[in-house]
């Protein structure tokens, strides 16, 4: 993590990004619901039998492109953060399946979710249980 911004020295980096993590998620669900309900009503309706499943599906395709396309989500844009990977370069294609798919599993598993919470809101780069695997870290965007 030589080539991440260190939290001591440069908290500007690190400041709020927990509460922007949580403001982007609520922004991400909207888009993801939006999205999902337009995939029902262009299946004829058929997608409603299986909600759950699309929104999942709908979800995980929109993380990886927009992370793979930008290093963040929508929702990550507006609040003003990013992801980075150990290096602290942009997550490419390969890193945003992987952070999406650690995402998707800790949401599917309460217990790993509230860890990853914690772990949020008490290491000093801010990271959660995907980003420590990973090494990837969030950042506020650099002006």
């Amino acid at each position: 993590m030589r080539h991440l911004p260190d939290p001591l020295r440069q908290p500007e980096f690190y400041d709020s990004v927990p509460v922007k993590r949580l403001l982007a998620w609520i922004i991400d669900s909207f888009i993801i619901l939006a999205l999902s309900a337009l995939a029902v009503v262009m299946t004829a309706f058929i997608g409603a039998f299986f909600w759950v499943a699309l929104y999942f599906l709908v979800g995980f395709g929109y993380r990886v492109v927009t992370i793979a396309s930008g290093s963040a989500t929508w929702g990550m844009r507006f609040a003003g953060i990013e992801l980075r990977d150990a290096t602290g370069r942009r997550l490419d294609l390969g890193m945003a399946l992987a952070h999406t798919a650690g995402y998707t599993v800790s949401m599917m598993i309460s217990p790993l979710q509230v860890i990853s919470i914690v772990m949020m809101l008490t290491t000093a780069r801010g990271q959660g249980l995907t980003d420590t695997i990973l090494g990837t870290v969030m950042l506020n965007r650099r002006v």
